[in-house]
This record gives structure tokens, C-alpha cells and sequence, in this order.
């Protein structure tokens, strides 16, 4: 089984912590079900959020989808002019027989605009 990693970006609509586990949880959902994926494939996952997001931990709407024991972070994203606001953004890294090319990226609602070349 090899490592592979997949990326996945959500704008929310505004900085409020229900709405973050809300959104947050959306993309986690649709990363494991596109991808044909368990919690039990999952080896880490990185959280970047814009600086403009302070209502909450991505990670934790991680927690609450009953991933528990994986290891999670979060960091902030780097705070450039012009950049989309309030994005939190996902690496995981998982265990997965698929060949790096079928791995599914998401880019949910505006999100998508940011990588169109793997938004799927």
C-alpha cells in the first residue's frame, strides 16, 4: 500500500465556529467518500486557515466526525494581499492502492478557483 497525499480547500462564509465544523466536516466527508476512504486510511492531516478565521480549530471538526485518533495540526496560511479570505485548506496523508493520478482533490463551493488544475 503506498502513501499518498490529497489537498482539499473550503471558503467559508463567515468566522463562526458552527459554521467552520460545518464546513470543515463537508470536505473531510467528500475527501473520504471520493476517494474510497476510512478513517482507519487516514495517516495525518494538516489544517491551514487564513488569518482571518479565529472562531475555532479546523481540527476540531475533524474530532467530531470521530476521527480520533489520528495525529491533526493546524497552522495559519500565510497572510497575502489579495488572497481569498477565510479558507481553511486540508492535506491529508493516507494509506491507498490508487495510483497517484486517480487520487480525488476537493475544492469545495468558491474554494475551486483556487486550483482548478486538480479541483475535481
Amino acid at each position: 500500500m503506498a502513501v499518498r497525499a490529497v489537498r482539499g480547500a473550503v471558503q467559508l462564509e463567515r468566522d463562526e465556529a458552527g459554521h467552520m465544523d460545518e464546513q470543515v466536516g463537508a470536505l473531510l466527508t467528500e475527501i473520504l467518500e471520493r476517494n474510497e476512504l476510512a478513517a482507519d486510511d487516514l495517516i495525518s492531516i494538516w489544517f491551514t486557515a487564513t488569518p482571518d478565521l479565529h472562531s475555532d480549530f479546523p481540527a476540531a471538526a475533524a474530532r467530531k466526525l470521530g476521527i480520533v485518533d489520528v495525529p491533526l495540526i493546524c497552522a495559519q496560511e500565510l497572510d497575502i494581499e489579495g488572497a481569498m479570505p477565510r479558507v481553511v485548506r486540508v492535506l491529508a496523508h493516507i494509506e491507498s492502492d490508487r495510483p497517484r493520478s486517480a487520487i480525488a482533490h476537493v475544492y469545495l463551493g468558491a474554494a475551486a478557483a483556487l486550483r482548478k488544475d486538480i479541483a475535481q
